[in-house]
Protein backbone atom coordinates (compact mmCIF):
# COMPACT_ATOMS: atom_id res chain seq x y z
CA UNK A 1 0.00 0.00 0.00
CA UNK A 2 1.34 3.27 -0.89
CA UNK A 3 1.23 6.30 1.35
CA UNK A 4 0.42 9.49 0.31
CA UNK A 5 0.57 13.24 2.08
CA UNK A 6 -2.77 14.39 2.08
CA UNK A 7 -2.01 18.23 2.57
CA UNK A 8 -5.89 18.62 3.36
CA UNK A 9 -6.99 21.75 1.76
CA UNK A 10 -7.29 22.53 -1.26
CA UNK A 11 -8.82 25.83 -2.08
CA UNK A 12 -9.02 28.67 0.78
CA UNK A 13 -10.80 32.12 0.15
CA UNK A 14 -8.04 33.13 2.34
CA UNK A 15 -5.20 32.12 0.46
CA UNK A 16 -6.36 30.75 -2.64
CA UNK A 17 -5.59 27.64 -4.61
CA UNK A 18 -2.82 25.56 -2.61
CA UNK A 19 -0.08 23.52 -4.57
CA UNK A 20 -1.02 20.16 -4.10
CA UNK A 21 2.92 18.98 -3.65
CA UNK A 22 4.36 21.72 -1.32
CA UNK A 23 1.32 22.71 0.36
CA UNK A 24 1.84 26.45 0.09
CA UNK A 25 -0.56 29.07 -2.00
CA UNK A 26 0.38 29.23 -5.23
CA UNK A 27 2.11 32.24 -5.52
CA UNK A 28 4.35 31.44 -3.04
CA UNK A 29 4.97 27.82 -4.54
CA UNK A 30 8.71 26.67 -3.57
CA UNK A 31 8.56 23.30 -5.36
CA UNK A 32 8.51 24.71 -8.79
CA UNK A 33 11.17 26.81 -8.59
CA UNK A 34 13.71 24.20 -7.60
CA UNK A 35 13.66 22.66 -10.43
CA UNK A 36 13.84 25.40 -13.09
CA UNK A 37 17.19 26.48 -15.17
CA UNK A 38 17.98 29.84 -16.44
CA UNK A 39 16.97 29.89 -19.86
CA UNK A 40 20.12 29.91 -22.31
CA UNK A 41 19.81 29.73 -26.17
CA UNK A 42 22.85 27.62 -26.43
CA UNK A 43 25.52 30.05 -27.46
CA UNK A 44 28.11 30.99 -24.79
CA UNK A 45 28.86 34.59 -24.32
CA UNK A 46 31.75 35.92 -23.04
CA UNK A 47 31.77 40.33 -22.63
CA UNK A 48 33.43 42.57 -20.49
CA UNK A 49 30.72 45.49 -18.54
CA UNK A 50 31.84 48.21 -16.14
CA UNK A 51 28.10 49.46 -15.92
CA UNK A 52 27.15 50.38 -12.44
CA UNK A 53 30.58 49.20 -11.23
CA UNK A 54 32.24 52.80 -10.59
CA UNK A 55 34.83 51.82 -13.84
CA UNK A 56 36.19 48.51 -12.68
CA UNK A 57 35.22 45.44 -15.22
CA UNK A 58 34.53 42.47 -14.93
CA UNK A 59 34.39 39.55 -17.44
CA UNK A 60 30.89 38.83 -17.95
CA UNK A 61 30.12 34.89 -19.13
CA UNK A 62 25.91 34.29 -19.93
CA UNK A 63 24.32 31.90 -22.05
CA UNK A 64 25.30 28.71 -19.90
CA UNK A 65 22.16 26.15 -18.93
CA UNK A 66 23.36 24.71 -15.82
CA UNK A 67 21.88 25.01 -12.31
CA UNK A 68 22.98 26.81 -9.67
CA UNK A 69 25.31 23.89 -8.28
CA UNK A 70 27.30 23.35 -11.95
CA UNK A 71 27.38 27.01 -12.46
CA UNK A 72 28.69 27.94 -9.17
CA UNK A 73 31.38 25.14 -9.62
CA UNK A 74 32.58 26.10 -13.04
CA UNK A 75 32.53 29.75 -11.42
CA UNK A 76 35.28 27.90 -9.31
CA UNK A 77 37.12 26.57 -11.85
CA UNK A 78 37.14 29.73 -13.76
CA UNK A 79 38.50 32.28 -11.21
CA UNK A 80 41.17 29.86 -10.15
CA UNK A 81 41.96 29.73 -14.21
CA UNK A 82 42.25 33.54 -14.28
CA UNK A 83 43.60 34.62 -10.38
CA UNK A 84 40.69 36.44 -9.54
CA UNK A 85 37.44 36.64 -7.47
CA UNK A 86 34.02 36.42 -9.06
CA UNK A 87 30.26 35.41 -8.66
CA UNK A 88 27.72 33.27 -9.75
CA UNK A 89 24.26 33.98 -9.77
CA UNK A 90 21.30 34.31 -11.86
CA UNK A 91 22.77 32.11 -14.39
CA UNK A 92 25.75 34.71 -15.29
CA UNK A 93 29.34 34.48 -13.88
CA UNK A 94 30.91 37.13 -13.25
CA UNK A 95 35.12 36.99 -12.74
CA UNK A 96 36.65 40.73 -12.14
CA UNK A 97 39.03 42.32 -14.42
CA UNK A 98 39.37 42.12 -18.40
CA UNK A 99 40.17 38.17 -18.72
CA UNK A 100 37.51 37.67 -22.35
CA UNK A 101 39.96 35.76 -23.99
CA UNK A 102 41.21 33.74 -21.17
CA UNK A 103 37.69 32.52 -20.65
CA UNK A 104 36.81 31.71 -24.42
CA UNK A 105 39.88 29.71 -24.03
CA UNK A 106 38.53 27.53 -20.98
CA UNK A 107 35.57 27.21 -22.11
CA UNK A 108 36.37 25.75 -25.10
CA UNK A 109 38.91 23.38 -23.47
CA UNK A 110 36.09 22.53 -20.98
CA UNK A 111 33.54 21.47 -23.98
CA UNK A 112 31.78 24.32 -24.43
CA UNK A 113 30.92 26.15 -27.57
CA UNK A 114 32.28 29.72 -26.36
CA UNK A 115 32.46 33.09 -28.08
CA UNK A 116 33.86 36.98 -27.48
CA UNK A 117 30.96 39.41 -27.42
CA UNK A 118 30.76 43.26 -27.57
CA UNK A 119 33.34 45.35 -28.51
Amino acid sequence: MKKTKNYGLVYSTDKGRMCPQCGHPEKQCCCSKQKSSPPGDGQIRVSRQTKGRKGAGVSIISGIALDDAALKKLAKQLKQKCGSGGTAKNGIIEIQGDHRQTLVDALNKLGYKAKLAGG
